[in-house]
């Protein structure tokens, strides 16, 4: 491949896996009466989170699914959550659980998440999922930004093995499940964080850079050797002259000209997960299908 700035098109990729989600969807309802259901649960007003929940309940009703809304008060306190999950555990007609992050100070992250069971974890954040990963399994649900990167990668990159891949950020949400997805794939993964003395030294010796460092900017033009493939994972508000906008971790217009392919911010990996959300989710219900 060429080295000139090829754009991956998530917003393309995503509109087509999200159309072939709605057949299977249509499908199993048709043949086995069961329509694939997505849980939302979000608690408290934080208006990023409200954007993301709404966007993930409409694109599921466009894929001919159902979607179920719990809206919390901030002042809900962990018992009450988890008792709320536990119900949607054991509610047949729920396939998949999702659970808005972040969360208020008095709940606890990973017990919400832990409460989860396996089987509704659309997220892949259980730790029962994350651990199937870890160990090469991929009969658990991986998480759905790091799997959308796969798929765009793949896009671009038919054949990964050999090649070297940097994970900039080590986040159990997106960067370490990445690393693994990376490495399954036959690729030689760096993975760079806060700790990372030269962190633009191990990018420039990369054929992939995935950044997921919620730095906006931080990946400049001359941390990356030309021809390389980068997925900017990076979702910053940022304030310019023009106004407010959305930009990415990385320096777009300085890295484009030395990428084979690269994501935009927005219209790249932010619709590849939302629909691998939905895709986990007529997995779980296909799961239901098959027992």
């Amino acid at each position: 491949m060429e080295a000139g700035g090829k754009l991956i098109n998530g917003v393309a990729f995503a509109r087509q896996l999200r159309s072939e989600i709605r057949q299977e969807a249509e499908n199993l309802h048709a043949v086995h009466g069961i329509l694939p259901t997505l849980a939302v649960v979000m608690v408290g007003e934080d208006p990023a989170s409200a954007v993301y929940v709404r966007n993930k309940i409409r694109a599921t009703e466009q894929a001919g699914m159902r979607s179920v809304s719990h809206h919390l008060p901030a002042s809900t306190q962990e018992g009450e959550l988890l008792a709320l999950i536990a119900a949607l555990n054991v509610d047949e007609t729920v396939h998949g659980i999702l659970v808005q992050l972040p969360l208020p100070e008095q709940i606890n992250r990973d017990a919400v998440l832990d409460a989860i069971a396996p089987a509704k974890d659309v997220d892949g954040f259980h730790i029962v999922n994350a651990g199937l990963l870890a160990v090469g399994r991929h009969d658990g649900f991986i998480p759905c930004t790091p799997k959308g990167c796969m798929m765009l990668l793949h896009s671009v990159l038919p054949e990964l093995a050999g090649l070297h891949a940097v994970v900039v950020g080590c986040s159990n949400i997106v960067g370490r499940p990445m690393a693994r997805l990376l490495q399954q794939a036959g690729c030689t993964v760096t993975v760079t964080h806060l700790q990372t003395r030269d962190v633009a030294a191990e990018t420039r010796r990369a054929d992939i850079v995935v950044v997921a460092a919620g730095h906006p900017g931080l990946v400049r033009g001359d941390w990356i050797k030309p021809g390389a493939v980068v997925i900017d994972v990076g979702i910053n508000r940022a304030e310019t002259p023009q106004g407010a906008r959305i930009v990415g971790d990385v320096a777009f217009d300085e890295v484009y000209p030395h990428a084979a392919a690269i994501t935009p911010v927005p219209g790249g990996v932010g619709p590849m997960t939302i629909a691998c959300l939905l895709q986990n989710t007529l997995r779980a219900a296909q799961g239901l299908a098959a027992d």
